[in-house]
């Protein structure tokens, strides 16, 4: 049965103002998701996917920063909103939780005054109505005890607890598209699988939408139905989370994955990619993944490859039909 798109994103070009010229950091970039459903966004550190989130939220500098192509949310266009009618979907209709739950938190504020904070906002609860609410969505998490935990402040929490704060503050509006910033990155593994455990939990009783993203394909796996590789500002590969880790097409899909412990190819050791990702305003010509892909020929440096495929799995490569075939530990 088809599913009806909650979110529809074409030709996104997001730019930053520079001593003489804009330098793009994302780059005609595609992508589309149903309602319910997940989408891991993956990459290295300054790929481009926290500044697709924030794009997604209107949270884009608009001084220093250009959003160009169009970001539909059930049809309505955002890329053109003024800051008063973002106001009105942030946070409500779209929510975020950010990396770092000590700077995404005000230190200074009760963990109960920033959750009623929401509630007064875009529920329009105020009161004891709001600390209910909120003590609700403590208990929902996981927080022990979270009548008490309301007089909070961050310092006084572990940072699972904090993660699982922020996880309330995002949800508790119920909104219709969530973006998780990677949400586990600082958490021991034990708390990350709880973590993951309750957003899916979650997602399912909420029936949102959830953009994850992570540089981590042993997370994502657990959790997202599709996935996004991007690279240098780019969608490299694209498709549902069984093509991509069982049949990885695209070189830097190949490294990523040679890299984590369940995926790594079964005649070798664990892998590295060398080098690193080219900073914006310093893209390569052609494939911006050649200097550093071992397949790499002349004519990678030529033009940009398009995504091209089939099944829905599609990939951004010259050579995709003459590399080998996988032949990882999850094939």
């Amino acid at each position: 049965m088809a599913t009806e798109t909650l979110l529809d994103v074409q030709g996104l070009t997001i730019s930053f103002q520079g001593n003489h010229a804009w330098l793009p950091a994302v780059d005609d970039l595609s992508l589309s998701l149903s309602k319910g459903r997940t989408l891991g966004l993956v990459g290295e550190s300054g790929c481009g996917k926290s500044v697709t989130a924030q794009s997604l939220l209107g949270l884009l500098p608009r001084n220093s920063s250009r959003v160009e192509g169009s970001i539909r949310l059930c049809g309505q266009e955002l890329s053109k909103l003024d800051n008063q009618a973002w106001r009105a979907i942030r946070g409500k209709r779209v929510s975020m939780i950010f990396q770092d739950p000590m700077t995404a938190l005000n230190p200074l504020m009760t963990v109960g005054a920033q959750i009623t904070e929401v509630l007064q906002l875009h529920l329009g609860l105020s009161g004891k109505a709001a600390r209910e609410e909120a003590a609700h969505w403590l208990d929902r998490v996981g927080i022990p005890d979270p009548v008490a935990r309301l007089a909070n402040h961050p310092h006084e929490l572990s940072g699972g607890m904090r993660q699982r704060v922020l996880i309330a503050m995002a949800l508790c509006s119920r909104p219709e598209l969530l973006l998780a910033d990677e949400p586990t990155t600082a958490l021991d593994v034990t708390i990350q699988a709880q973590i993951l455990e309750l957003l899916a939990d979650l997602q399912a009783e909420l029936g949102m939408a959830m953009i994850f993203i992570t540089h981590d394909l042993g997370v994502v796996e657990r959790i997202a139905d599709h996935l996004a590789v991007m690279y240098a500002g780019r969608i490299v590969e694209s498709g549902t989370s069984g093509q991509i880790l069982s049949n990885p097409l695209h070189p830097y899909t190949r490294g990523l994955l040679g890299a984590v412990p369940g995926f790594r190819p079964r005649t070798g050791r664990l892998t590295s990619i060398p080098g690193r990702v080219p900073s914006v305003g310093d893209w390569p010509l052609g494939c911006r993944f050649a200097p550093r892909c071992t397949f790499a020929i002349p004519g990678c440096t030529a033009t940009i490859p398009a995504l091209t495929g089939e099944d829905g799995h599609t990939c951004a490569c010259l050579r995709t039909s003459e590399i080998p075939v996988w032949e990882g530990a999850q094939a």
